[in-house]
């Protein structure tokens, strides 16, 4: 299998660290099949900021801690190019990432049915709020910087996100500063939106303000459901009646708020399933949720 590098002709912000070809004998995705991927780091000459963490990144197929250097892996579309592009955020309380049920197996998904996916490794917060959303906008601008070299149309780059990485996606969606760090289109699995004391996951809003009393104005500006504008892209909420990890609260008062400024949104309920279900086919509504995520995004006209 041959590996697709990414042009890098006259794309200076882009670094190439390395290509890897993804382990036969370890299939990703359910259909057993892999994608050759390139892991691009963010920030070339280095982190413009710490975030404090010095404790050694690790770094196992099923989750990533202690991430210090950001980074992102490209799968390309295979088959049916559709020209759509999704920067893929796991979740994991902000202190971890769920690198694999939330992480590489959507990462393959995506790229099996046409559309390009950039599995985002971005820096843990540690108390330093600023520093994922930092990363997050940062990959949104590079893709959209080189998206005529890989096949993408700069008018269909998403992003998406589970949990605390819902929270890091949504915030991508109402935090941008411009243009070319706007996504198109956010689709936001049981995510934190709010770090409000009665509806936020503790652990997120700790590890994303810190765990020393919190400031009101840090707690407004990062509930999201505050920031929500006529410019926050349509959104599609995938979330499950029974969650008591991340209270449906959170994806309510989004798709409320969504609605009052008349931006797009969906919003798709299941009645089981708890919290953290992922790519994981023993999700009931595993098939449901792949054919609605799906469907919005042709609805939407971000597929051809």
């Amino acid at each position: 299998m041959k590996t697709r590098h990414i042009n890098q002709v006259g794309l200076s912000a882009f670094a190439l660290l390395y290509t890897l070809t993804c382990n036969l004998s370890t299939p990703l995705n359910a259909q057993g099949t892999v994608t050759a991927v390139s892991i691009q780091l963010l920030w070339p000459g280095g982190v413009p900021e710490s975030n404090g963490i010095t404790a050694p990144e690790i770094n196992q197929p099923t989750r990533i801690e202690n991430v210090t250097v950001p980074s992102m892996t490209f799968y390309p579309a295979k088959g049916n190019n559709t020209g759509a592009a999704v920067v893929v955020c796991p979740g994991g309380g902000y202190s971890r990432q769920a690198a694999e049920h939330e992480g590489t197996q959507i990462a393959n998904w995506l790229a099996d049915n046409g559309i390009s996916a950039f599995l985002l490794k971005y820096r843990l917060p540690n108390g330093h709020a600023f520093i994922p959303g930092k990363d997050a906008l940062r990959a949104i601008e590079l893709v959209r910087s080189q998206a005529s070299d890989m096949n993408i149309k700069p008018d269909r780059i998403g992003i998406c996100g589970f949990s605390a990485g819902g929270h890091l996606a949504s915030t991508a969606g109402t935090h941008f500063t411009s243009p070319a760090n706007r996504p198109d289109f956010m689709v936001l699995f049981y995510p934190v939106i709010s770090m409000l004391d009665n509806v936020t996951h503790r652990g997120s809003k700790e590890n994303l303000l810190g765990t020393a009393k919190t400031n009101p104005d840090s707690v407004a500006f990062y509930s999201n459901e505050t920031r929500v504008t006529e410019q926050t892209p349509p959104t599609l909420l995938l979330l499950s009646d029974d969650d008591k990890g991340v209270v449906p609260e959170n994806s309510i008062s989004f798709y409320r708020a969504l609605k009052a400024k008349g931006v797009p949104a969906s919003m798709h309920i299941y009645p089981e399933g708890g919290h953290g279900w992922g790519f994981r086919p023993s999700f009931r509504y595993h098939e449901a949720w792949k054919g609605a995520f799906m469907d919005w995004l042709q609805q939407r006209h971000f597929l051809d």
